[in-house]
């Protein structure tokens, strides 16, 4: 199947449908990603059934001979897995292809610039994705943040009480007040960012044990007998 071009407002020569094209580009990937794996095609069909969504060998050949008519969303997924990468590495294979046509009817661009627009991540993400993406974003931030300002507050915690002199103590302790600091403001923002999300009407994602404190009262069930 094709499509008339209509690249810098003038016709060109008839160009692959864009789901063709998108087609393609998955299933290229699929084959280099393959080859250096050094996976047969039954290799990676065996690989899918393993998985629990079988793809049979011959499904994978015509894929990646262009024979086939349609790829399911599932089983790019499963692909992926089966592969050992991520299923957006398969449909915007950054570094392998240079340019994507991320759009129907659009030039093609950058394959980077068109994933960090599937993902989310580009320059103007901020003004397009919802609210609860943002909110999600922000706990995924200071969820890290916590747990790496607590490891290290840790540490310095361990050099104060193993401290030789009294110049490495007093380093080690500014350290640890610095890393508790960078604790209490992460948590001040996971508390932020758990509320916001509740408030619109969504669930948190998990909360690593030792930042348990970032539940506020009113997040526990209520268990009081009436």
């Amino acid at each position: 199947m094709t499509q008339r071009g209509f690249h810098h407002g003038e016709d060109e020569d008839d160009v692959p449908l864009w789901e063709d094209q998108v087609m393609a580009t998955v299933a290229g990937e699929v084959r280099r990603r393959r080859k250096e794996l050094r996976m047969s095609a039954q290799d990676l069909a065996d690989r899918c059934t393993d998985i629990g969504h079988p793809i049979p060998r011959n499904v994978i050949a015509n894929m990646e001979s262009g024979r086939r008519a349609t790829l399911p969303l599932v089983d790019v997924m499963v692909l992926a897995m089966a592969l050992d990468t991520h299923p957006i590495c398969l449909i915007y294979p950054v570094g392998y292809v240079d340019d994507v046509q991320q759009q129907p009817l659009e030039d093609p661009r950058s394959t980077w610039d068109a994933m960090q627009w599937f993902t989310g991540e580009g320059p103007k993400a901020l003004d397009t994705e919802s609210v609860m993406l943002r909110n999600f974003r922000a706990h995924a931030n200071y969820h890290q943040a916590a747990l790496t300002a607590l490891r290290g507050e840790d540490y310095e915690r361990w050099k104060v009480r193993t401290a030789n002199n009294p110049a490495m103590h007093a380093e080690a302790l500014l350290a640890q007040e610095d890393y508790a600091s960078q604790v209490a403001h992460a948590m001040h923002g996971l508390r932020n960012a758990r509320a916001h999300i509740r408030e619109d009407g969504g669930t948190p994602p998990y909360l690593a044990p030792e930042l348990s404190d970032a539940e506020a009262p009113e997040d526990f069930p209520d268990t009081t007998e009436e």
